[in-house]
């Protein structure tokens, strides 16, 4: 067989099923499932005088209400990089939503009624509901120590806050004083960033078991092993004792990255002692986790001929009342701000800061999402002043393979250049524009792939027949389908002859999480050297069988060929156990490797953020039209065409929404439009008449075959993109979304500049 996928790789239609299931019911009946809801707190900031919930616990049905004078047995805080989070409000709730109670019954309507027989007294706190109260001298404290104690992952420096700011990332190479004195063009401006709400066609669920000193949840959780981990730090059990069990999402994006709902569920079981189930309504999903807010002031210098020499960055992202994965994404912003260019000098001073509104966690590409438009827009202003072509400008100040990327880390691992061109030419660059449209690009990178840690393993049946398990959660993004692909590559054998069951923590092995586009990647290499193994006990086998050389054997279609003979994997398992019985089983393993190691220098990959557009104006209305949206997908080698091409197309139309019209609206900490009625996402109506997405394939990523991960550039690319469309006909813009109110102000400003004399800018 071919070392390379090529074209040799097993080719499977993207709706192709491949076999498993998750394991629904484990070892425990379900039976007396009781149903969980939780009553959260209309307050942004307020003391918690007394909660009475003698009405609520005596209602006909009502089986168990929790609070948190029920947690007192267990160091109730929690949190995936700071550990600042209770289960339910202790002593105070600090934004609208918080979870202050919940009820366990015997149906739903039940458990409605009891939460609003639950009795709380509050007194009012001030409230730092914006970046800006949050920021100011006189700002209400969130959290009244001058210690954070980091969560299990953290893993990210020492936390030192300061005020609300529960922690700061800094990047730096060279003099950026001495930079800007040589600067002949400097662009400065600040801009803001909205939240926004990763819609998935799922909201949180969790069911949750408590049986003896063991518990077993079945969650729509992206990392089932993380999320394990932290219930058995709270409630003091081993992680063995601790089952997750994961179905199959209905979309995640990040919302359902670390742990959200389970603690509560856990809760409730463990005090009702029978199996409780919360289904969070989509308003109560948008307060438990969203997209970061953010503010930033960027200041880039150039030469008169367009060569980038140094940019200046300080941004603060609003993290919630509680850190959540924060100050990650705050360091991966960091890390994006400077745009994958070469500098003479560069400085970024990035913080997360604590507001009252509800917890910030990662959503699909944070941080470049956040960073690369307001980047690539300055960068597209400089060759305004320096009449060079954007194209050009880029080509011209683009890494190239082998470079540097960020001081101590991994070198670039991508043809930027390429994937530039590539943009340019879907866009038809050079010809002739219709009247009001504009065209844009935007280029950038994502530090990709988390923790480089995965195992799998493959079993062989006596029928000849494998199983991959690996905990890699299928969330919609195919990666089933994918792992069954790469297994049948080495294995030589047919993949409607491999299953893949769901993520199970009882049996399925350790993988850190399924995000940062690494399953591909990471979870992949990993099944890769699991098949590997299996592959060589058969080659050896079969050497024995026809008792010749390994070399001498050839697999392919399910069996060893010696010339023209063949034995079956089947055969070849009866022929090494003497009966019909026994396995075949390989293991596979990424880690780091130590400091020497093939995943030791981060980020394992850098992720291509590349996207491009052509957009009509309505001068009328300030309304936007996309006529036509590029993604490249620079994924070293494609295991399955079609899959990647969805995923870019939904990678750009989230975009697509960030740049428009997505935007979590707040007043005084509380959200005005918290129904799919009020926020708008991108509907069929808002596609473009043209999306083109492009492959490139190098075989240049750090996975089997040269493989990178896909799936979340084009979402950073694409509102970067479209707002340089819109000035490229003359508008600029410094806030998202671009709504046609927001357009057509800035198109009015820019006229009215353009008339006293100025440029329309």
């Amino acid at each position: 067989m071919s070392e390379g996928i090529g074209h040799n790789v097993p080719r499977v239609d993207a709706r192709s099923k491949v076999t498993g299931e998750a394991i629904f019911t484990g070892d425990l009946k379900l039976s007396g499932l009781l149903h969980g809801k939780v009553l959260r707190s209309p307050y942004p900031h307020a003391l918690i005088r007394r909660i009475n919930t003698d009405r609520a616990a005596s209602l006909p049905g009502v089986v168990s209400v929790l609070t948190s004078t029920d947690l007192e047995d267990i160091d109730p805080y929690y949190g995936h990089s700071i550990k600042d989070r209770p289960l339910l409000a202790i002593d105070r709730v600090r934004f609208v939503g918080e979870p202050l109670a919940a009820v366990a019954a015997e149906d739903e309507v039940t458990a409605e009624q009891a939460l609003s027989l639950i009795e709380v007294e509050y007194e009012d706190l001030p409230a730092a509901t914006t970046l800006e109260e949050a920021l100011s001298d006189d700002a209400p404290r969130l959290h009244e120590t001058d210690t954070l104690r980091p969560g299990l992952f953290h893993g990210l420096g020492e936390l030192n806050p300061d005020g609300n700011i529960c922690y700061q990332h800094s990047i730096h190479r060279g003099d950026l004083a001495e930079a800007f004195k040589q600067a002949e063009i400097i662009v400065e401006q600040e801009y803001t960033f909205p939240a926004v709400y990763q819609y998935a066609m799922e909201p949180h669920t969790v069911i949750a078991a408590w049986e003896g000193k063991s518990v077993t949840v079945w969650a729509s959780c992206q990392h089932p092993y993380l999320v394990r981990a932290e219930l058995a730090e709270l409630f003091d059990l081993p992680v063995a004792s601790v089952r997750i069990i994961v179905p199959f999402l209905g979309g995640g994006f990040g919302s359902k990255s670390y742990t959200k709902m389970e603690p509560i569920t856990v809760a409730l079981a463990r005090k009702a002692r029978r199996p409780v189930r919360i289904a969070n309504r989509v308003d109560e999903a948008m307060v438990t986790t969203r997209r970061h807010n953010m503010r930033c002031w960027m200041r880039t210098g150039a030469l008169a001929d367009g060569t980038l020499i140094a940019r200046h960055v300080r941004l603060w992202m609003d993290t919630g009342a509680y850190a959540d994965n924060g100050p990650r994404v705050v360091a991966t912003a960091a890390d994006a701000a400077p745009g994958p260019y070469r500098w003479k000098s560069f400085q970024v001073e990035a913080y997360c800061v604590y507001t009252n509104r509800p917890p910030s966690g990662s959503y699909r590409a944070f941080g470049a999402t956040h960073l690369q438009w307001i980047g690539e827009s300055q960068v597209d202003e400089i060759a305004r002043q320096a009449g060079v072509d954007p194209v050009d400008i880029r080509i011209q100040n683009l890494l190239r393979p082998g470079e540097e990327v960020r001081p101590g880390g991994k070198a670039l691992d991508a043809d930027l250049v390429g994937d530039v061109q590539k943009i340019a030419d879907a866009l038809d660059w050079g010809s002739p524009k219709p009247p009001d449209t504009g065209r844009g690009l935007g280029v950038g990178l994502l530090a990709a792939g988390a923790r480089p840690v995965s195992t799998a393993i493959v079993r062989m049946e006596i029928d000849g027949h494998a199983t991959v398990l690996v905990s890699s959660t299928e969330m919609g993004q195919g990666v089933r389908t994918v792992m069954s692909q790469l297994a049948s590559q080495e294995l030589a054998l047919p993949i409607e002859h491999i299953r893949v069951p769901g993520g199970d923590t009882w049996i399925t092995p350790y993988d850190r999480s399924t995000g940062a586009s690494r399953s591909t990647t990471l979870a992949g290499m990993a099944v890769h050297r699991a098949a590997r193994e299996v592959r060589q006990q058969l080659l050896e086998i079969a050497s024995q069988a026809f008792e010749v050389a390994l070399e001498a054997i050839e697999l392919r279609d399910g069996a060893a060929w010696r010339g023209d003979q063949s034995l079956s994997y089947s055969e070849l398992i009866q022929f090494h156990f003497g009966f019909t019985g026994g396995e075949l089983i390989g293991r596979g393993e990424v880690s780091p490797g130590g400091n020497k190691g093939s995943y030791a220098e981060g980020p394992v990959f850098w992720e291509v953020c590349v996207g491009g557009a052509e957009v009509r104006l309505d001068r009328d209305t300030g309304r936007l039209h996309i006529t036509k949206l590029v993604s490249v997908a620079d994924v070293g080698q494609a295991v399955n065409p079609d899959l990647v091409k969805a995923q870019e197309m939904g990678a750009s139309m989230q975009g697509l929404g960030n740049a428009l019209f997505e935007e979590m609206i707040f007043d005084e900490g509380q959200i005005l439009n918290g129904t799919l009625l009020d926020y708008h996402i991108p509907t069929t109506e808002d596609m473009p008449d043209q999306f083109i997405s492009r492959l490139v394939e190098n075989e240049d990523g750090p996975g089997p075959y040269g493989i990178k991960g896909a799936g979340e550039g084009a979402l950073a690319g694409v509102p970067a993109a479209i707002v340089n469309a819109l000035a490229d006909i003359g508008v600029q813009v410094t806030e998202l979304p671009l709504t046609p109110e927001r357009v057509w102000q800035a198109l009015r400003e820019a006229e009215a500049e353009h008339d006293d004399g100025g440029s329309p800018s």
